[in-house]
């Protein structure tokens, strides 16, 4: 059975974007982007919501060309290669290529695709990881947390949750950012 994994990347003290919506205090360097890669290379699917999709399919049109960094050029390699569920009901279709989109999450529908699913599942956006993480079904969260405080925005983990987390494993890295894996255990 396929992992379903929330991964992104936070600030110290919670937050995916600021108050204003800008999260250009996220960018991972280059030693950072290389290990998300490596990460990603289990992925078989990815999971999103509107917003968070409209942010990734960026990565379908980036040409990688050569005077981008390595890690750039390969996640675009990466990000094309697997599958895309997107979840809105005000996107008719989707823009890109290997994805579909499903008008409501539907923990079943997740369930049935984590059971037959060959590789590792990502989901993507606090917002749809609340409906994943209420309904019991994330069973790893990878978080990359930032060295800034932002005071207020988008939060990685919506209100009236409680998780239980056993840590798996941890790294620091040049830039001031640490990566945290959990397995949830609630």
């Amino acid at each position: 059975m396929a992992k379903l994994i929330y991964s992104m990347i936070a600030s110290l003290d919670g937050y995916v974007a600021d108050e204003h919506g800008s999260f250009d205090w996220a960018a991972p360097d280059e030693e950072v982007h290389a290990f998300i890669n490596d990460l990603e290379r289990s992925i078989g699917t990815y999971l999103y919501g509107r917003r968070m999709y409209e942010v990734m399919a960026g990565w379908e049109t980036a040409h990688p060309l050569a005077g981008q960094p390595s890690a750039t050029r390969d996640f675009a390699v990466l990000w094309r290669a697997a599958d895309k569920v997107v979840y809105s009901r005000t996107l008719a279709t989707a823009g890109t290529a290997r994805t579909r989109t499903e008008r409501d999450f539907d923990p079943e529908a997740v369930r049935r695709l984590k059971a037959a699913a060959e590789r590792d599942i990502s989901v993507s956006g606090p917002g749809l990881a609340a409906h994943a993480l209420r309904a019991g079904l994330v069973d790893e969260c990878r978080l990359f947390v930032t060295a800034v405080v932002v005071g207020g925005g988008n939060k990685i983990f919506p209100d009236r949750i409680r998780l239980g987390l056993e840590l798996l494993e941890e790294r620091r890295f040049g830039n001031g950012m640490v990566y945290l894996r959990y397995r949830t255990t609630t």
